[in-house]
């Protein structure tokens, strides 16, 4: 039976697992926040042969053993129980106000299950959601209950119903396409990429129709990369591309890094991540959407990130896609030389 894609509202933390080659020793890192470790693969060049889900770090694409599909159990009303006492409700309503000095949204909501009525109430918010809200939107999140303490919002998403029924949609597509095709999910160079619909660092869905006529590169990142030579060097290897594509007279490139990490990547977090790095965002682009859709996205261009436990595996690959939407070249790892792409874009 075809698996279901997750509606936007599923999101979860937890990850797939699925079986990887390794058969190197690994050298942990930690995340500086939140404790999670992250682990390098070895590079290989071969891509993967089986639907892959999450993971992060390796020079390379790399073979999954196991393929393994799961669904997320939609929001309950129920609280979520956590370690620290803390209890979390999904919410919904509308964007009256905010404070970005205070870190304070003021929030028309509907009913939180048993725990709320609806009302309006000033909700703490982080500082990355804070600069990113705007009055009048309608938004869906995490309401956090503290066992002490006043009540906050996380993991805020647009909660616009004609923009998610767009993106669930092709979620859906997706899906769909992967599984007919099957091992044959890794598009190799050549071929033509899938479409999609996924949202943009300013909560915009995108469509990878907008892109028809566009010359692209894409890659696959997450916020909270802690490598230096992954993420980060991959990341600057984009800005250095699209200055030095302005200055080889390149005018139609887009630049599109995908997050591998959608349940923390909101489009909040994406936004002050490119903000932080004074990257100019004009032609340049930072997704976020449905896990099951980016799961999709991650077969179909051979890119690999599973998180095993706290520990987040994944490789890296950027690729360059032109005009008519075929993939025409492809790096692996964070080591590709930025003159090596503009020299093969098409000038204008």
């Amino acid at each position: 039976m075809l698996p279901a894609a997750n509606p936007l509202t599923n999101f979860s933390p937890r990850r797939i697992g699925s079986k990887v080659n390794n058969e190197t020793e690994k050298k942990p890192c930690w995340h500086g926040k939140t404790g999670r470790r992250e682990e390098d693969l070895p590079g290989q060049k071969s891509p993967p042969s089986r639907l892959p889900v999450f993971l992060c770090k390796s020079l390379g694409s790399v073979f999954l053993s196991a393929l393994l599909f799961s669904c997320s159990k939609s929001p309950s009303s129920a609280p979520a129980a956590q370690a620290n006492g803390d209890r979390r409700f999904p919410l919904t309503g509308e964007v009256l106000s905010i404070d970005t000095a205070k870190r304070t949204a003021r929030v028309r909501h509907d009913a939180v299950g048993d725990f709320m009525p609806a009302m309006t109430m000033d909700f703490g918010v982080s500082t990355a959601d804070a600069d990113a809200l705007k009055t009048g939107e309608r938004i869906r999140a995490d309401l956090v209950a503290p066992k002490d303490g006043e009540f906050r919002l996380e993991n805020i998403w647009p909660n616009d119903q004609v923009s998610a029924d767009v993106v669930a949609a092709a979620a859906r597509q997706l899906r769909e396409d992967t599984h007919n095709r099957g091992s044959g999910a890794y598009r190799e160079i050549g071929e033509t990429v899938p479409n999609f619909a996924l949202y943009d660092q300013d909560a915009r869905v995108v469509q990878s129709s907008r892109f028809h006529g566009k010359q692209i590169m894409v890659n696959f990142i997450f916020t909270r990369c802690p490598d230096p030579r992954m993420c980060p060097t991959s990341t600057n290897k984009m800005m250095q591309t699209q200055k030095l594509a302005r200055e080889a007279a390149v005018t139609n490139l887009e630049l599109v890094s995908i997050t591998l990490d959608p349940a923390n990547d909101t489009p909040a977090v994406l936004r002050q991540y490119a903000a932080v790095r004074n990257i100019d965002t004009s032609n340049f682009s930072f997704l976020t959407g449905p896990e099951s859709a980016i799961r999709d996205l991650l077969a179909q261009f051979g890119v690999i990130a599973e998180f095993k436990g706290d520990i987040l595996t994944h490789t890296l690959s950027t690729l360059l896609i032109d005009e008519n939407g075929k993939i025409i070249y492809r790096a692996d790892g964070s080591q590709w030389d930025p003159k090596e792409f503009v020299g093969r874009m098409h000038r204008a």
